[in-house]
């Protein structure tokens, strides 16, 4: 699912075109997805991120390190064209660069788990950039947000719309 290329994006350099975990607007059937990945990805699979919490936001969930799940979307990049999503990507979640202070989202890699699709399949872990939230988005989340429960985000969570 990962090929070792060097893509240049707002965060520098990429050691390797890693697939994408979504889990709010871009997963399929939310108007993100139309917008910004139609046509852009080769495969798409449901698939789990283990050791997080999904909170609500304004139209939009957020994603932070916890003792939960969240369950989205697996998306591999079409051929050609990684660079590109991996900026348009980067703009919609106000990713400016690692650390950076006016970030809305950290862009990180974790292992994102893919659930068996048949009797003798396991299921496997893959390494998938993920759009956590920045640090200050997360304290005041844990400190006042809304956790949406079983971490499944869909526009009717408790204040989607």
């Amino acid at each position: 699912m990962t090929a070792a290329v060097t893509t240049t994006a707002r965060g520098g350099p990429v050691a390797a075109e890693l697939p994408f975990f979504v889990y709010g607007t871009l997963l399929p059937g939310e108007p993100n997805h139309d917008l910004f990945l139609r046509g852009r990805t080769a495969g798409e699979r449901p698939a789990v991120l283990p050791r997080a919490l999904l909170y609500d936001g304004p139209g939009y969930p957020y994603a932070i390190e916890g003792h939960g799940r969240v369950h989205g979307t697996l998306l591999v990049a079409a051929p050609g064209i990684y660079g590109e999503l991996l900026g348009l990507l980067d703009h919609l979640e106000e990713f400016l660069g690692p650390g950076h202070p006016r970030n809305l989202y950290e862009r990180v890699v974790r292992e994102v788990e893919l659930p068996a699709q048949g009797a003798s399949d396991g299921g496997e872990s893959v390494r998938a950039w993920v759009y956590l939230a920045a640090a200050a988005v997360t304290r005041s989340l844990r400190t006042g947000g809304v956790l949406i429960p079983e971490g499944r985000w869909t526009r009717s969570s408790p204040s989607g719309d």
